[in-house]
């Protein structure tokens, strides 16, 4: 099980597009993939970065395996992996590739900071 992590426990990952262009160069593939960034909680990050990094030393891939909103299985190609210490806990940062077709972008247009400009009169 060392070809993928998994997620066992809690809600489905919450995947933000990434703007970053190495994140955008590493797409090397005849298929278009979205890059894409995912923060997950973990007790273990130093473990789950090291088996990322051993995965690609011996140039092999590795997956981010999850259920998504509707409880079916699926997977996602990790690119990078960093793990960090925040006061909560310890969070992992993986960027993966999502599949072009089936990814949507939430927008957030900004109108509840705008109402906060506005206070009743």
């Amino acid at each position: 099980m060392d070809d993928r992590i998994t997620i066992i426990e809690g809600p489905p990952p919450i995947f933000e597009q990434v703007n970053d262009g190495w994140a955008m160069g590493l797409n090397e593939s005849p298929a278009l993939s979205v890059p894409a960034l995912t923060r997950l909680r973990t007790f273990n990050g130093p473990a789950l970065v090291q088996r990322c990094y051993s995965a690609w030393h011996n140039r092999n891939s590795i997956h981010l395996h999850y259920r998504n909103e509707m409880g079916l299985e699926q997977t996602a190609p990790i690119l990078a992996a960093r793990n960090v210490d925040t006061q909560e806990g310890q969070v992992l940062l993986l960027w993966v590739y999502l599949d072009s077709e089936t990814v949507e972008y939430e927008t957030d247009s900004g109108d509840d900071d705008q109402m906060d400009d506005f206070p009743d009169e």
